[in-house]
């Protein structure tokens, strides 16, 4: 699963899975051009993956200003030549709330950033990739996507969407040599999963232990999915090891879900 030579643009990467999946994609060889709306750990990532001996570039981006994203991809293919690997992984929780009590303020953000921007990124690295005639790219799903979460629904249409976009997208674009698969996490530990875990205790009337006992009681292997987890996914879905793999929506989720 090498990635030498290859350049790989991971959004939302200055903190949790992003972070993760950047520092394992350079450790697997790959050049890696960090993107996030708020940069004050983007430079922290870069000088890691400076430090396993590949380069790093740092760009501001909001992935739901059309500008910004078709900015990411020049900038990107100014600087290395070329853009490999894209990974959609910049995304918001949204609001814990029930669907008649969302405003529709919390839904329009909720789907213009875990969606639309995902949508926009794609849309302005394919002709690079399409150029080249190669690419992967990743998106970053959920298992709420598939299964239901009290009070999450503008979270659940997202990334319910990202598969019908990614199996979509890998119709379009594998004539071009370019694969496109999604990967759906369980419950990541972090501090994404502490702020949900707190969410539904408040919903539901329970404390937040009970709902982390609920959450790990899913999965068969009893323990929630670490951010490596994701990365490694998302590592051999970039890779060569995977070369026969487009339109797979793949389960890391300790077996929380299965299908």
């Amino acid at each position: 699963m090498q990635l030498q030579e290859r350049t790989a643009v991971v959004t939302g990467a200055g903190r949790g899975i992003g972070r993760e999946i950047a520092l394992h994609l350079a450790e697997a060889g790959a050049d890696i051009v960090l993107a996030a709306r708020s940069v004050d750990r983007l430079d922290e990532v870069a000088a890691l993956v400076r430090k396993q001996g590949r380069q790093a570039c740092v760009i501001p981006t909001d992935v739901t200003v059309p500008e910004a994203v078709e900015t990411l991809a020049a900038e990107t293919n100014r600087t290395f030549g070329r853009a490999d690997i894209l990974v959609n992984n910049s995304g918001i929780g949204g609001p814990t709330a029930l669907a008649w009590e969302t405003s529709i303020e919390d839904w329009q953000e909720t789907l213009d950033i875990n969606l639309t921007g995902p949508w926009l990124c794609a849309r302005a690295f394919i002709p690079y990739m399409i150029e080249q005639g190669s690419g992967a790219i990743i998106n970053i799903g959920s298992i709420t996507g598939k299964r239901p979460l009290l009070g999450r629904s503008p979270y659940a249409a997202t990334k319910a969407g990202l598969i019908g976009i990614t199996r979509t997208l890998a119709e379009e674009t594998g004539p071009h040599g370019i694969r496109v698969n999604l990967i759906s996490p369980g419950a990541v530990e972090g501090p994404r999963i502490d702020w949900v875990f707190e969410e539904q205790a408040k919903a539901r009337g329970v404390s937040v232990d009970e709902v982390r006992t609920t959450f790990e009681e899913l999965s068969p292997m009893r323990r929630l999915v670490k951010a490596g987890d994701v990365a490694k996914a998302a590592v051999f879905l970039a890779s060569d090891a995977s070369a026969g793999i487009t339109g797979v929506d793949l389960n890391v989720t300790t077996g929380m879900v299965m299908y």
